[in-house]
């Protein structure tokens, strides 16, 4: 079972006005974040807005320079040795001892955090097969392949039974079999009580396994709030409408324009799918304008509506452009990538620090 939370208020990750600067470059610009017990957190943002140093600050590898954080009820900075033994991490890249096996490697993982023998044994091989990873089980890790290695780093975080798991872009590299069995076993966990807080370039793993959404932008929050929340605020919904002659298709466009419906600022012609897009922002809004087309003779086929892919939110959201979907900069973000990498160097000697503290 997953290890109980000394907390009983609601909120596993409490965040209060986290600041963390690195030189002249503010990582976190006061961070607010509210994680609620038994549910996944989705971190999303763009390269260097943040989200690395935030799971750091929170699982004790670095210190903020100000603001306020507790974690399964205990207090970032003033209990850090309690708390690392209630949650668990996989970072972005994979780090297992090379020397040891699969299986000795959770199995002293499982030790540290004192598991029984027993305990340690069991829930090594029970994690190795769920990951697939049973037949190499006995190999040295230094032989298994990147995907190999980054499932058994996510089976590491995950043998504890950990309170909290954070989830730092944990499934970058993996093939879709794997991947969904990562899903499956975060679902897992979340059913038996812990609490997942998940970065993600991954839209379509955020719309998956997250309740919840936060976004991150040079340092701040700039939205929050579910999946559909946050795609309402965007751009509402579509309403699509199917005329069973797509001939009169040009007609209802018209008659919708003509009419002046409050609310409704056009519809467009999809030739191709053979239906009339309407931006809607409301259920009156589409009450009225399929009533318009009832009265006007118009036959229908279908209806639908459409909210926009979290794809959209994000890059609305972030201020990207959508030719700029599948890069890793946005504009004006160069020297916020130098500035990333030269906090990756800060983080490693601040987190060695951390883990010594």
């Amino acid at each position: 079972m997953t290890t109980r939370l000394t907390d009983t208020s609601g909120s596993a990750v409490e965040v209060r006005g986290l600041v963390k600067h690195y030189g002249e470059t503010k990582a976190l610009d006061g961070v607010d974040l509210d994680v609620r017990q038994g549910t996944v957190l989705g971190v999303l943002g763009p390269n260097g807005a943040g989200k690395t140093t935030l799971v750091r600050v929170l699982s004790t590898l670095i210190k903020p320079d100000a603001g306020s954080a507790r974690v399964a009820g205990y207090d970032v900075l003033k209990q850090p040795r309690q708390l690392r033994r209630v949650i668990g991490l996989t970072g972005q890249y994979a780090s297992v001892d090379e020397k040891l096996s699969g299986r000795e490697n959770l199995y002293m993982i499982g030790r540290l955090l004192d598991l029984s023998r027993k305990d340690a044994r069991s829930r090594a091989d029970g994690l190795l097969e769920r990951f697939s990873l049973t037949e190499a089980a006995k190999r040295p890790a230094s032989g298994y392949s990147g995907g190999m290695r980054r499932r058994l780093d996510l089976a590491a975080s995950m043998i504890g039974n950990p309170a909290v798991l954070y989830l730092d872009e944990p499934t970058t590299g993996l093939d879709p079999r794997t991947r969904n069995e990562v899903w499956a076993e975060v679902k897992r966990m979340v059913a038996d009580g812990a609490t997942v807080l998940l970065t993600t370039q991954y839209m379509e793993e955020a719309e998956q396994l997250a309740d919840e959404l936060t976004v991150i932008d040079r340092g701040r929050v700039i939205a929050n709030g579910r999946v559909d929340e946050l795609k309402a605020k965007v751009g509402g919904r579509t309403l699509q409408i199917r005329p069973t002659d797509p001939v009169t298709l040009p007609a209802m466009s018209a008659a919708l324009s003509d009419a002046g419906l409050d609310g409704v600022a056009g519809s467009t012609i999809d030739h191709e799918d053979g239906v009339l897009n309407v931006p809607i922002l409301s259920d009156e809004q589409l009450t009225a304008v399929v009533g318009l087309l009832g009265t006007r003779g118009f036959a229908i086929a279908g209806i639908g509506t459409h909210l926009p892919s979290l794809d959209e939110v994000f890059l609305s959201i972030t201020g990207q452009k959508p030719d700029q979907a599948g890069q890793s900069t946005r504009s004006g973000t160069s020297e916020q990538s130098t500035q990333s990498a030269q906090s990756e160097q800060t983080e490693q000697s601040d987190a060695e620090e951390g883990v010594a503290a």
